[in-house]
């Protein structure tokens, strides 16, 4: 993809004197959670997860209004087709750094690895990028702190072997091409932990999104380039404790006193098919999903005809549907398996959790749960039959019903 501005002025025009990082401290309020920390076995791990999802959400602010103001940055294009941007390393650095100190133990599994990084003298400015942010205390960052942080979550950092393991899963930006489309185009950082194979806690943050506010088109959505304050959320899920959110204050100025207003998040109650949101992946259509032998689809939410569903036009990534569904605003996230295409762990783990907590259900075609130690190597891929099915749970067993009924699955 084109280079729109020289890289080198992203975040620090004078890269010889770098600003000395301001002093933080690691410990996370306990208050900082939406219940008591003795109902949450891996409260400590959540509490950090929250704290260093609220900053990264705060890096990709940053990194976007460069990007639309003219004051730098670079949007490149990887070898699948897909961009990345300074905001996608500086997130995984970030998000590396700030666990690795308090769980040093505990591996990253993640997006980005540096080699790309280095291939595109990209090291500067994530560096500037992420000394903000950072709680490193006075001492300044360096381009190996960086490098070596992300190669943590790297693809060839682990072998994991057959043994459960214990990790954090992390997409550092699950739909890159929304937060290059503007305010309404949605976008996560999506941070998770894993323990046994199993999804104990995950926090999703979300810049731009708006409360109580109409859907418009895709194309309304993608010619939106304004960057305005959006209220944002942050949403928390602790196995067994329900999922929640709260706006994201602390990264948009928002008054403190509502820093703290947790709300417990629930799917829809929509119990059938014909009345039922559907979103689906930005890549696929309608007509290759088995559904849509049984039903058309519309993004007309006032004129859906007695054959037809409603198409939710949301855009970018699997994480932001997932959100969707464990808020309430969408019943369902229907996702096909292809051939050629490997479906990714971080694409995935966090939505899981937090729609299992606020009461849906996450399966594959088959009605089987995700596997996410099938990759014994680097747990960074999972092998759904068929595809992904997410629902509230009510319309679930229909769904897996009608796609049995109406397509083969291999």
């Amino acid at each position: 993809m084109d280079v729109l501005h020289h890289t080198r002025r992203l975040f620090c025009p004078n890269l010889s004197s770098p600003t000395p990082l301001r002093r933080r401290f690691f410990a996370v309020r306990s208050s900082s959670l939406p219940f008591p920390n003795e109902k949450a076995r891996y409260h400590r791990e959540l509490e950090a997860a929250v704290d260093v999802v609220e900053r990264a959400c705060r890096l990709c602010i940053d990194v976007k209004k460069s990007l639309f103001s003219g004051e730098g940055g670079r949007i490149l294009e990887k070898n699948d087709q897909t961009p990345v941007t300074v905001a996608d390393f500086g997130v995984q650095a970030l998000v590396s750094l700030e666990l690795g100190k308090i769980f040093p133990s505990i591996p990253l599994v993640a997006e980005e690895d540096s080699a790309f990084l280095r291939e595109n003298n990209l090291v500067n400015s994530v560096v500037c990028a992420v000394t903000d942010k950072a709680s490193s205390g006075d001492e300044s960052l360096t381009h190996d702190d960086i490098l070596e942080a992300i190669e943590r979550g790297g693809k060839d950092s682990l072998d994991f072997g057959t043994k459960p393991a214990t990790y954090w899963v992390l997409d550092p930006i699950d739909g890159t091409k929304g937060f290059l489309k503007g305010t309404e185009a949605l976008y996560v950082v999506g941070l998770a932990l894993v323990i046994e194979g199993e999804i104990v806690l995950g926090v999703m943050g979300c810049p731009n999104w708006q409360e109580d506010k109409p859907l418009k088109s895709t194309a309304e959505v993608q010619g939106n380039n304004n960057i305005v304050a959006r209220s944002g959320i942050i949403m928390v899920a602790h196995v067994g404790c329900g999922t929640w959110a709260k706006k994201l204050s602390s990264v948009l100025g928002t008054p403190a006193k509502t820093l703290e207003s947790w709300t417990r998040c629930f799917v829809d109650s929509c119990c059938l098919v014909h009345d039922a949101r559907f979103c689906i992946s930005d890549s696929q259509t309608w007509e290759s999903i088995p559904l849509s032998a049984l039903f058309n689809a519309t993004t007309d939410a006032d004129s859906v005809g007695d054959k037809e569903v409603l198409l939710l036009p949301i855009c970018c990534g699997s994480l932001c549907k997932y959100l969707m569904v464990a808020s309430g605003r969408a019943s369902i996230f229907i996702i096909r398996a292809r051939t050629k295409t490997t479906i990714k762990a971080w694409d995935h783990a966090v939505g899981v959790i937090c729609v299992h907590e606020a009461g849906g259900k996450v399966a594959d075609w088959k009605g089987s749960r995700l596997d996410f130690g099938a990759d014994q190597v680097g747990r960074r891929i999972i092998y759904p039959s068929g595809g992904v099915l997410v629902t509230n749970g009510s319309v679930h067993d229909t769904i897996l019903e009608m796609i049995t009924s109406t397509s083969s699955i291999v």
